[in-house]
């Protein structure tokens, strides 16, 4: 049995932590300064209360932090002295998964594609760095299917970053074609061309927009860490950007 532990687990990071949870792992989590909210799915996900962060990194062997991705660097810090592996499953750009194996030397960089698993089939954590085969062994059998891509950390990330860059890229920029149309007066006549030419994104719109509302304000921090990817290849960044302002402006609305 592997012990352990998940550093501030929301949704995606208390199913994912579950999953281990179900596989018969023993699961940390410190339940000290956190939300009642939090707590319930904690306790939802069979995780084990140590109470306090100091005594999950005492006692943990393996450390996943699934996290908002501006956090990302701020809880690598403040895991500072851990010794075992640490697994930051985040949606950052790859320089800043450099940064954090700076923090902690025993990184293994996760780029995470897919719903909180719920169900088989549904959900990937792409792995890469030197111990990243330790960590898909471990997910092995779980509703969490681990694929390993490079044993370079930034691999998992730039796949993240690239996957993401189209997904919710494309949604900020139906969005903003929607809104422009709004603004001229012919929204009607766009939803009914639409209709006509491109019928799949009818639901696409619909889909965006609810995803935006309800997790835009999390999408802001991805989108700043898409652009820096892109320019940190010398490739436009601008677009992302713009998409950070769209989700800004949705996150405000809602």
């Amino acid at each position: 049995m592997t012990v352990v532990g998940v550093l501030h687990p929301g949704e995606m990071g208390a199913a994912v932590a579950g999953a281990l949870s179900a596989r018969g792992e023993t699961v940390l989590w410190a339940s000290g300064g956190r939300s009642a909210a939090t707590a319930g799915r904690a306790e939802a996900a069979g995780l084990e209360d140590a109470g306090h962060v100091e005594e999950v990194r005492r006692r943990c062997e393996i450390l996943l932090s699934i996290c908002p991705p501006h956090a990302a660097l701020e809880v690598a810090r403040a895991a500072s002295g851990f010794t075992g592996i640490y697994v930051d499953a985040n949606a950052i750009a790859p320089d800043t998964a450099r940064a954090v194996a700076e923090l902690q030397p025993r990184l293994v960089d996760g780029g995470i594609v897919g719903p909180p698993p719920t169900g088989q089939g549904t959900t990937r954590l792409y792995l890469s760095g030197g111990q990243a085969a330790e960590i898909a062994a471990l997910f092995s059998g779980t509703n969490v299917e681990a694929r390993v891509i490079s044993e370079q950390v930034g691999a998992a990330s730039a796949l993240k970053a690239a996957y993401a860059g189209w997904t919710k890229g494309s949604a900020a920029l139906l969005l903003t074609v929607r809104e422009l149309a709004r603004a001229e007066g012919v929204e009607n006549a766009l939803l009914e061309e639409w209709r006509l030419s491109i019928p799949e994104l009818e639901e696409r719109l619909a889909g965006a927009g609810r995803s935006a509302r309800r997790k835009g304000w999390r999408w802001i921090g991805e989108m700043e860490e898409i652009a820096h990817s892109m320019a940190a290849q010398d490739l436009r960044a601008g677009f992302h950007e713009a998409a950070t302002e769209v989700f800004r402006r949705t996150a405000e609305e809602s």
